[in-house]
């Protein structure tokens, strides 16, 4: 929930017996009041960006623990306790900064990195597509005008991807420029439909040349070199 950075900048969460609650998104669920008039002063100084490339909430079906606790190692029944320790950490900061600590925690970027998105967000940040920032940071529009083909991937082309990750941004602004994209991928689990209206005319998946992933990983240079060799056959032939 952002609760150990706010805590590092100055905040103060407490148990009902005045100890600081234990460090972790389970120890939030015996917070009993928070307290951010210490935070460093400076923090009004400057504009802060929250750069992420999920746009999760923190709680609920699609929150933090809901979404990618499971890929942590989070059982269901941890899912259910963080969660509800996440929505109790909102409930609590709303005695200290208002109704916008609940606002907040729905806000699109606030589940991002186990809730450290929502701690931004209460800081004043602003929530910007990471893709895009890093875009702007790269100089990606220029070298687009230069290209004829985007080559664009990811480990997994699943439906996170398209909650805002690296090859739904590329693709996006690819598309708006009226360039191709094709996507290489380790797995590939969106039907060619959903890949187009994403703006991927084709995706290349290491498995459709070596199912075996663990051969995949240990052998994918030469993997995808082979599936270099594909792309140029089927579109810069």
């Amino acid at each position: 929930g952002g609760a150990g950075m706010l805590a590092a900048l100055g905040a103060r969460f407490l148990k009902a017996d005045g100890e600081p609650v234990a460090p972790g998104g389970g120890g939030l669920a015996e917070l009993a009041s928070a307290d951010l008039s210490g935070l460093d002063p400076r923090l009004g100084e400057v504009e802060l960006i929250l750069a992420s490339d999920v746009d999760n909430p923190l709680t609920g079906p699609q929150g933090a623990p809901a979404v990618y606790g499971p890929q942590k190692g989070a059982s269901p029944e941890e899912v259910e306790r963080l969660d509800a320790a996440l929505a109790h950490f909102a409930k609590v900061l709303e005695g200290s900064v208002g109704p916008r600590a609940t606002a907040y925690a729905a806000s699109p970027g606030a589940g991002a990195a186990g809730g450290i998105g929502y701690g931004a967000l209460l800081l004043g940040a602003a929530f910007r597509p990471g893709i895009e920032v890093m875009l702007d940071v790269l100089g990606f529009a220029p070298a687009l005008e230069r290209a004829d083909l985007v080559v664009t991937g990811e480990g997994s082309l699943d439906r996170q991807t398209l909650h805002g990750k690296a090859p739904a941004g590329v693709a996006a602004a690819a598309r708006a420029a009226g360039k191709e994209v094709v996507a290489v991928c380790g797995r590939l689990a969106l039907s060619p439909e959903t890949l187009d209206r994403a703006g991927i005319r084709r995706a290349y998946a290491l498995t459709d040349l070596e199912p075996d992933v663990a051969k995949c990983v240990a052998e994918a240079g030469p993997i995808l070199e082979r599936t270099a060799e594909r792309i140029a056959r089927d579109f810069l032939g």
